[in-house]
C-alpha cells in the first residue's frame, strides 16, 4: 500500500474526516502492512535508545560526572519529549504522520554520534554539556516517533482489533530496546564506549532509512478537534484520561526511571554476575531480561484485551509489577534479580498496551494525536523524574528500601485505576467552550 493510498484511506482527502472506529477504511492486510512498517523502524531506533542505559551510568565515574548530573543526562531526553509530545501530536493531527516521523527518526539516529563527541568534547566544552545536548535532541526526535506511531495505529484500527495491533506495535517497538541494552553492555565490555555509541548511531540512522522507504502517510482527521489549550481542560473534565495518565506516569517512573537507571549499581553492589561479565555487561543482560518480558507480554496481552476488555489486564498487571520490585529488593541474588525484573517486565507489559488501546477507544477522531501526546506527557514526566529521584535517594535509604517503596507506589496507583477506569469506554466528549 502506498503512502498516498494510506492517506486517502484514512480520510486525507476529506477535510471533515471520517470516524475510523465507526467506518474502518483499512482491511486486515493493510493494517498489518502499516504496523509492520512501523515496527521495522522503531525496532532499530530502540536499539539506539537502549545502548545508553548500561553505558552512561558507568561512564559518569570514568569522566568524573557527579551522580546527580548523570541522572539529569539520563532523563533530559524524557524532559524534552515531555515538552514536545503534545505539540508533536498537534503537528501530526494537522499534516499527517510520515514527514514528522521521518524527521524524528533521523534526529534520533544522530544523537548517539553526539555521545561519541561527548567522550572528547571540542571547543573546551564539558563532557556533561555535550551529553546533555545529545540526549535532549534524542528526546525531540522520539516525541514525533512515539506519538506518530500511536496516532497511525489508532487511525487504521477499530475498537475490535486495536488492542491486538497496539500490542504488536508496542511489543515490536520495545524489542529494539533490550537489543540495545545487550549490545551496549557487551560491546562496551569487549571493545569500549566509542564502539558502543557508534553501533547505536548506525542502528538509529538505519531506522530512519527504513522509515523513509516504507512508512505510509496516514493523514488523520483534522475537522472539529480540540485546540492544544483545551487539552488540560479535557484531562480535568474526564477522570479516565487522568487515571490513564497517572498509571502511565507510575509505569514509566518505576521502569524507565528507577529500575533501568539503578540496576547497574544494584548488580555491582551485590556482586551479581552473569556469564562472568563485569557490572556493565551483567546490568545490560538484566535490563534486557526485563524488557524482553515486557515485549513478549505486550504481544500477547493486546489480543486478550480485545476479548475481555481493556481494564481486565490493568489491575492484575499492577499486582505483578509490585511483586517484581519486592522480589528484587528482598532476594539480591542472580535468581532473585532475574525473577524480580522479569516480573516487573510482565507487569508493565500487561498494563501499558491496554491503557494505550483504551485511550485510543475513547479519543475523539480529531484529537487522537493530541491525546497520544498527553499520554506521553504523563509517561515522560515519570521517566524524567525517575532517574533524578532514584540515584540520589539510593544514597540515603539504599536500593533495597527504594525498590520496596516502588512497590508501595504501585499499590496506590492500582487504587486510582480501579476507581476511575470503566469497563465499557465511551468516547470523550468535547470540552465546552468558555462563556
Amino acid at each position: 500500500m502506498s503512502g498516498g493510498d494510506a492517506s486517502a484511506a484514512a480520510g486525507g482527502d476529506d477535510p471533515t474526516g471520517a470516524d475510523d472506529a465507526a467506518d474502518p477504511a483499512f482491511d486486515e492486510r493493510e493494517v498489518r502492512t502499516v504496523v509492520l512498517s512501523l515496527v521495522a523502524g522503531v525496532f532499530f531506533g530502540g536499539v539506539g535508545g537502549g545502548v545508553a542505559f548500561p553505558t552512561i551510568p558507568t561512564l559518569g565515574t570514568v569522566l568524573g560526572i557527579a551522580p546527580l548530573l548523570v541522572g539529569v543526562i539520563l532523563s533530559i531526553n524524557r524532559f524534552t519529549r515531555l515538552l514536545m509530545s503534545t505539540p508533536a501530536g498537534d503537528v501530526l493531527d494537522r499534516v499527517g504522520t510520515r514527514r514528522p516521523m521521518i524527521l524524528g527518526f533521523f534526529v534520533q539516529g544522530l544523537a548517539p554520534f553526539g555521545y561519541l563527541l561527548g567522550l572528547n568534547p571540542p571547543f573546551g566544552l564539558s563532557h556533561a554539556a555535550v551529553f546533555l545536548v545529545a540526549r535532549a535532541s534524542w528526546g525531540v526526535g522520539s516525541a514525533f516517533v512515539f506519538v506518530g506511531a500511536f496516532a497511525t495505529v489508532t487511525h487504521v484500527t477499530t475498537s475490535e482489533n486495536r488492542g491486538r495491533w497496539v500490542g504488536y506495535m508496542r511489543g515490536g517497538q520495545s524489542l529494539g530496546f533490550p537489543t540495545g541494552l545487550v549490545v551496549g553492555g557487551l560491546v562496551t565490555d569487549a571493545y569500549g564506549y566509542e564502539e558502543a555509541f557508534a553501533v547505536a548511531g548506525v542502528a538509529g540512522l538505519f531506522a530512519a532509512v527504513v522509515a523513509y522507504r516504507v512508512l505510509p502517510n496516514v493523514a488523520p482527521d483534522v475537522g472539529g478537534g480540540s485546540s492544544l489549550r483545551e487539552i488540560p481542560g479535557l484531562v480535568a473534565a474526564d477522570a479516565r484520561i487522568g487515571a490513564v495518565g497517572a498509571v502511565n506516569f507510575t509505569l514509566r517512573f518505576l521502569f524507565a526511571g528507577v529500575l533501568l537507571s539503578t540496576v547497574v549499581q544494584y548488580t555491582t553492589r551485590h556482586e551479581i554476575s552473569l556469564g562472568g561479565l563485569a557490572g556493565t555487561g551483567t546490568s545490560g543482560l538484566v535490563m534486557a531480561v526485563s524488557v524482553v518480558f515486557v515485549s513478549v507480554t505486550t504481544l500477547a496481552v493486546g489480543r486478550v484485551s480485545d476479548r475481555v476488555g481493556r481494564t481486565a489486564t490493568v489491575l492484575p498487571g499492577l499486582g505483578v509489577l509490585a511483586a517484581g520490585f519486592v522480589c528484587t529488593a528482598l532476594v539480591p541474588t542472580v535468581t532473585g534479580v532475574v525473577a524480580g525484573v522479569g516480573l516487573v517486565g510482565i507487569g508493565v507489559g500487561m498494563t501499558g498496551p491496554s491503557l494505550l488501546a483504551y485511550l485510543g477507544d475513547i479519543a475523539p477522531g480529531g484529537d487522537v494525536g493530541k491525546l497520544g501526546g498527553v499520554y506521553n506527557v504523563f509517561g515522560d514526566l515519570g521517566s524524567t523524574l525517575g532517574p533524578l529521584v532514584a540515584l540520589p535517594l539510593a544514597q540515603y535509604i539504599g536500593l533495597s528500601n527504594e525498590y520496596l517503596a516502588c512497590a508501595g507506589l504501585v499499590v496506590v496507583t492500582a487504587a486510582v485505576a480501579a476507581s476511575a477506569l470503566t469497563a465499557d469506554p465511551e468516547t470523550v466528549e468535547g470540552v465546552p467552550a468558555d462563556d
